[in-house]
């Protein structure tokens, strides 16, 4: 059965995060994850979380290289204080004009920069989840139906296989909305990314889905629950809530998704 992690938008209220972090380990989330995005660090969003849960693992997924470099990346964890056994620091090439080439070349300089932290690879394509098998300490997918994730899981596997290692942690945001208007915010969360930049709107014509179907919308807990548990190609689900940012919105959907 996969661990689950819940995930939110960099930036939460810090009283938000610290409740709802503590809440988190309380259901049994084994990790809480933070994107990270221009207006907010999601590095500080998780030193919220780790004020209020020390024992969770922390996630950030992803930071785009293109925007911050790894130096920096580095400078923030330490100012941050967090915990650099428990962080597994998610980053993606963001912007960048050959993005494969990016991320091959930031990883020595990464793992210099940050030795005890476990690097994560943001993977949609093929050849990046190669890599990430190949080469990083985890793979993490975003916006992927089940059967996606399980054919890009055999991807980060061959790539492993490969370099004769064994397969990293597979991660993935899964979505999640739970009540009458779920269909109305996985949808909006999705025509958001959809055409956000090449890269988005390469991978949505390969999983030619319908849109506003791409994660889970659910009437119910039960629901959320049996349409979460098609998701077996990842070692880790993080559950990224679409609720309103508060406290009870919140703490409520973690309920309803935790493990």
């Amino acid at each position: 059965m996969a661990r689950r992690g819940f995930g939110v938008a960099a930036g939460l209220d810090p009283e938000v995060a610290r409740p709802l972090a503590a809440r988190c380990a309380e259901l049994g989330y084994d990790s809480m994850w933070s994107n990270d995005h221009p207006g907010a660090k999601g590095l500080a969003t998780l030193a919220e979380f780790s004020a209020a849960a020390p024992a969770i693992e922390l996630g950030v997924a992803v930071i785009a290289l293109d925007r911050t470099p790894p130096e920096q990346i580095a400078a923030d964890v330490e100012e941050l204080g967090i915990d650099r056994s428990k962080l597994w620091l998610g980053v993606g090439a963001g912007f960048s004009k050959k993005p494969l080439t990016r991320m091959r070349e930031a990883l020595p300089e990464l793992r210099e920069l940050l030795p005890d932290v476990k690097l994560v690879l943001a993977a949609m394509g093929p050849k990046m989840c190669a890599l990430a098998g190949g080469s990083y300490d985890g793979a993490f997918f975003n916006w992927m139906t089940p059967d996606f994730a399980a054919g890009a899981r055999q991807k980060v596997e061959a790539g492993a296989t490969e370099a004769d290692r064994e397969t990293p942690p597979i991660f993935g945001y899964v979505r999640n909305a739970v009540g009458p208007d779920a269909a109305e915010r996985l949808a909006k969360e999705e025509s958001f990314y959809r055409d956000l930049h090449k890269g988005y709107r390469d991978h949505f014509d390969r999983l030619a889905e319908p849109e506003g179907t791409v994660g889970v919308a659910a009437p119910s807990a039960e629901e959320a629950q049996r349409q979460l548990g098609a998701y077996e190609a990842l070692d880790t689900i993080v559950v990224r809530g679409l609720a309103s940012a508060k406290v009870e919105s919140m703490t409520t959907l973690a309920a309803a998704a935790a493990p």
